[in-house]
């Protein structure tokens, strides 16, 4: 007997039947169960675009569902709107933290809920703020109620969030992703406030792609493949090669794609590179077919040294040589005509422009190359992204679906297939695989490969240093805005790299 799918009535928090939802052509749920015990820890994974956040958005009121019931302690419930299903004690914390940066932490946790002043449609800050500050006791968290938001850390924004979803008696609080941006030790913080709701007997559904945590957090797992539940269960009987053959509907033996590169000569060669965003004298070479990673603790530079390469912020020292050319690149503009292209690790916030299509999002950077410096001619456009989409294995429905509309793994590819239109040779890719899953990363990977096997130079940035021992020819390590290392990947491992970044020399 499956524990989950089989808890009595008493003990279920959440249960989900039948649930189905197709957008347009989409059929992006199809009789989904879900039932989510009270006071436990539930993740919920699959792949990009498997379901997940839809399921998700239809439990928190933002979408409702063609077919199917939803049962909250037992009670049939139909949310129309986000407002229903928090006054159900709902609350659902995004990828995305959604706070008023510029209001305190009272200020957001009471937002659209203010207590009222002595006078008319006065507001009583103070009451707002004691409470806050009573809450933040209560649960142990550190945070200052009368601080401003955008002065918070990361990991503070996910209290403030956490404190928000408390205030409105939530009983049932999903996560979608929470750790994505944060550091390690924020993280470590989130697991063990976590651990202090289900002790409280508050229900979360945990959401993530890293499935380390997730064997260590879940109390149960459900998994999520092409819009359908293949498999839920308690989490002591799961490890991860298991989660990611149910994930994905095969094993995955060699994660990381075999390289058979040989690097030839210097492509890119960067001498002392310095700028006011704190990079201190950077100096290193990377040769054609070479990926070669940058490894270091978060603050430590490498998303400076990429922002430098590219322009967006400006070097006081420092030379950029391309082909045996020195460069002068002082806008992104410049980079971009250089044959330099730059991946930002927020594909959201500052890679995509989601409110347009998959095509626009190909060709913005490349109009004048492929002819359309003066006007758009939609039909050839069409043509050359369409081709463009083959050699990245897109997976959409086709090149005028909204970027935003894709999953996670199809958003990046659309941004490696702007580069590849654009026929870059120096490529920086920074965090190119947060917030995707296992399959889609394998894919990223492939991609790296193929670029590398053409004779590209890549600076592969990340923060997950399995990867960058998997994937590089040589590993670069950032510490306070200097390189501290520069080893080859095959004679190093994890202890060594986090050493050099971590442990100040002598």
């Amino acid at each position: 007997m499956d524990p989950v799918t089989n808890a009595s009535s008493e003990t279920v928090a959440l249960r989900m039947t039948g649930i189905s939802k197709r957008f347009g052509p989409v059929q992006a749920l199809l009789d989904v169960n879900l039932t989510v015990r009270t006071g436990t820890v539930h993740a919920l994974v699959g792949e990009n675009g498997a379901g997940k956040s839809t399921l998700m958005k239809i439990l928190a009121g933002v979408h409702q569902p063609d077919g199917g019931a939803i049962e909250i302690r037992g009670n049939v419930r139909a949310f129309q709107r986000p407002a229903e299903a928090l006054a159900a004690g709902i609350s659902m914390i995004y990828q995305e933290l959604d706070l008023a940066e510029d209001l305190t932490v009272a200020a957001n946790v009471f937002l659209g809920m203010e207590p009222r002043g002595k006078l008319p449609c006065t507001v009583d800050h103070r009451q707002a703020e004691r409470r806050t500050a009573e809450l933040a006791r209560q649960y142990d968290f550190d945070i200052d109620a009368n601080a401003v938001v955008g002065d918070l850390s990361t990991g503070d924004c996910q209290i403030v969030e956490i404190l928000k979803a408390l205030m409105r008696h939530s009983s049932i609080i999903v996560m979608d992703e929470p750790t994505s941006s944060l550091s390690e030790s924020e993280a470590t913080r989130l697991f063990e406030v976590v651990r202090a709701l289900r002790r409280r007997g508050i229900t979360i559904i945990y959401i993530s792609h890293r499935l380390e945590e997730i064997v260590d957090l879940a109390d149960e797992i459900s998994i999520l493949r092409d819009g359908q539940l293949v498999h839920t269960d308690v989490m002591a009987r799961l490890d991860i090669p298991q989660i990611v053959h149910h994930m994905v509907g095969r094993q995955l033996k060699d994660f990381f794609p075999a390289r058979d590169v040989t690097p030839g000569e210097t492509l890119v060669s960067v001498r002392d590179l310095a700028s006011d965003n704190g990079v201190r004298q950077a100096t290193f070479e990377i040769r054609r077919g070479e990926i070669v990673g940058m490894a270091g603790l978060v603050g430590a530079g490498r998303t400076q040294v990429a922002r430098a390469l590219f322009g967006l912020d400006p070097k006081t020292s420092g030379t950029v040589v391309l082909e045996g050319r020195s460069l002068r690149i002082e806008t992104p503009a410049q980079a971009i005509a250089e044959r330099i292209a730059y991946l930002t690790e927020d594909r959201k916030r500052t890679g995509l422009c989601l409110g347009l299509a998959c095509s626009w999002n190909i060709t913005l950077p490349n109009l004048e190359a492929i002819g359309m410096k003066h006007w758009i001619r939609p039909a050839r456009e069409t043509r050359i992204v369409e081709q463009i989409a083959q050699r990245v294995s897109m997976r959409w429905a086709g090149p005028q679906m909204p970027v935003d509309s894709l999953s996670g793994g199809n958003q990046q590819k659309v941004l490696i297939a702007r580069w590849v239109l654009a026929e870059s040779k120096f490529l920086i890719f920074d965090e190119p695989t947060r917030g995707i899953d296992v399959g889609a990363k394998k894919e990223v990977y492939t991609l790296l490969n193929q670029l590398a096997e053409q004779g590209k130079a890549i600076l592969f940035i990340s923060s997950e240093l399995p990867e960058l021992l998997g994937m590089t020819d040589r590993i670069l390590v950032m510490r306070r805005g200097r390189l501290v290392g520069d080893l080859v990947t095959k004679d190093t491992d994890q202890e060594q790299v986090m050493h050099l970044a971590a442990v100040e020399s002598n």
